[in-house]
């Protein structure tokens, strides 16, 4: 089986969606990454992202508790699976053995 690898987009999100836990539904991860990450998303290029990482087996999802804030619907929770804590786990080493590749640079 050939390796998979996550766009930087799913990688976000996925990761995420571990932080978050049983906070992880689309509106509120929408808002942390404008908010921690600066970046303006659209809702939707979120639940596609975690519609696409459900089927690749990385995250599960379920329906919370509906709220009289949104009229009584319930939200759509996510979680992290173990397939996906095991990738995000394989690019942090990537990244951080990366990293170690490049020398000290003196900003001036």
């Amino acid at each position: 089986m050939a390796k998979e690898f996550l766009g930087e987009f799913e990688e976000l999100v996925l990761t995420l969606v571990a932080a978050l836990q049983e906070d992880a539904y689309g509106a509120a991860i929408a808002d942390e990454i404008e908010t921690r990450m600066k970046r303006s998303v659209n809702l939707s290029a979120v639940h596609v992202t975690l519609y696409r990482l459900e089927d690749k087996g990385y995250l599960k999802s379920g329906l919370g508790g509906g709220t009289a804030e949104r009229g009584g619907r319930r939200k759509r929770i996510y979680t992290i699976t173990n397939a996906g804590l095991a990738v995000l786990k394989a690019m942090k080493e990537s990244r951080l053995n990366l990293w170690k590749l490049v020398p000290q640079l003196k900003i001036s």
